[in-house]
This record gives structure tokens, C-alpha cells and sequence, in this order.
């Protein structure tokens, strides 16, 4: 059975972080080299969603180690915590609301070069594909407007499932990656 995961609002953390007599919780970001490198909570380790090992986790650090899972918003550090829950890590909690809600709250974070977040880059695509789609459907040949219909298609199936595929593309374009140390599990 996977550990429960719980729920760390950004002054809760903030205050276990200060006055943490123990030893400091992993503080585990999920999300894109880009936005880490763009902005990030002090201490963080950057392990991408979609290279996160957990028995890697666990082996690194014990699956006694205490894991906070972070990323923009929640919902990547929610699936993160699943996957580490389901890997045997047995105290794991997500930070409530990301990195938006610990700047909103005025909390300390390392700032790097800014980039175009991977939200936006979904919206700039997408927008520019069903633009396309129905540019060359009414100009070209009417069999274009199937671009539009599809990728209005994958814009309302994410929105249902809560997974981008186009996200998850584009989340590994050359322009998201950033030279840097190998995002792996060493102390």
C-alpha cells in the first residue's frame, strides 16, 4: 500500500524549513530545466517529471527521507508524490500551490534568466496550429480544417485528463533544456 501523501501550504514549509531542528526535508522540484533555472525555492534538487526514478529516489536517500514534491502549480507534483508513494517513499507531501504560491506569499527563491514558461508555449502552439489549420482549410483545400478540429480535440481532452501531450513534446524541445548538471540523485 502507497504512503499517504500530504498537503504543505508555503508558510508551513517556510516554517519547518527555519525552524527544522531534525534533518531538512528533500525539497524535490518536478518541473522543466527552464523553469528551474528561471526561478526555484533555496535547496531545491531538480528532477524532472518525466526522468523521475523513484527507486532511484529511494535509493539515494531512503525511503525514510522526508520528500516535499513541487513544480509551478500542484498538479505536476501531485503525480510525482503518486509515483514516489507507489515506489515505497513513505513521507511525502506536495507544496501546495508551487512555486506561484510561494512567490505570492513572498517567500525566498533563487531567480535565474526568465524563459517562456511551458504554459504559455502549449497556448503560442496550439493557437498557432488551429490559426493554420484553418488559414490553409480556407484557402487550400477544406481537409485542413482537420488540424483545427484535432488539436481543439487534444486542448479539451487535456483539460478533462489533466495530461498535454503537447505539453509533455514540447517540454523536451531543445529550447527547454538547459546545460547544466545532470539532473541525478547524489547527495
Amino acid at each position: 500500500m502507497a504512503a499517504p501523501i500530504s498537503q504543505l501550504s508555503p508558510h508551513d514549509l517556510a516554517t519547518r524549513l527555519k525552524n527544522s531542528a531534525g534533518p531538512a526535508p528533500l525539497l524535490l522540484d518536478v518541473r522543466t530545466p527552464l523553469e528551474h533555472q528561471e526561478v526555484h525555492l533555496p535547496g531545491t534538487r531538480l528532477i524532472p517529471l518525466d526522468q523521475l526514478d523513484p527507486a532511484a529516489v529511494c535509493t539515494a536517500f531512503g525511503q525514510d527521507q522526508e520528500v516535499v514534491v513541487i513544480c509551478r502549480s500542484g498538479a505536476r507534483a501531485a503525480k510525482a508524490a503518486q509515483k514516489l508513494a507507489e515506489g515505497g517513499m513513505k513521507k511525502i507531501a506536495v507544496l501546495e500551490g508551487g512555486t506561484l504560491a510561494w512567490t505570492a506569499a513572498g517567500l525566498p527563491v533563487n531567480r535565474g534568466r526568465k524563459g517562456v514558461s511551458l504554459e504559455r508555449q502549449v497556448r503560442i502552439s496550439a493557437g498557432t496550429l488551429v490559426l493554420l489549420g484553418t488559414v490553409l482549410g480556407t484557402w487550400v483545400h477544406p481537409g485542413f480544417y482537420g488540424l483545427s478540429a484535432f488539436v481543439g480535440a487534444g486542448l479539451v481532452f487535456a483539460g478533462i485528463t489533466d495530461w498535454c501531450g503537447m505539453g509533455l513534446l514540447l517540454a523536451r524541445a531543445p529550447w527547454n533544456q538547459v546545460p547544466s548538471e545532470p539532473a541525478v540523485c547524489s547527495r
